[in-house]
């Protein structure tokens, strides 16, 4: 057991860095989704502000 023993602190270095790197890519993917849904929202809204003549809605 003594020559495991050794290697504990590059385990523990391994296992934070994938947490830290796992959180990282988790978030950049998260960001790059809320921008591409923003894109969406902001051509819609551009396409129907286009189609609008700028006569008020019938009632």
């Amino acid at each position: 057991m003594s020559g495991w023993s050794q290697h504990f602190g590059w385990v523990e270095i391994v296992f934070t860095a994938a947490i830290a790197i796992g959180f990282g890519v988790w978030q950049l993917w998260s960001v790059n989704r809320e921008i591409r849904h923003d894109r969406a929202r902001k051509a819609e809204q551009e396409r129907a502000d286009a189609s609008d003549d700028g006569a008020p809605p019938a009632v």
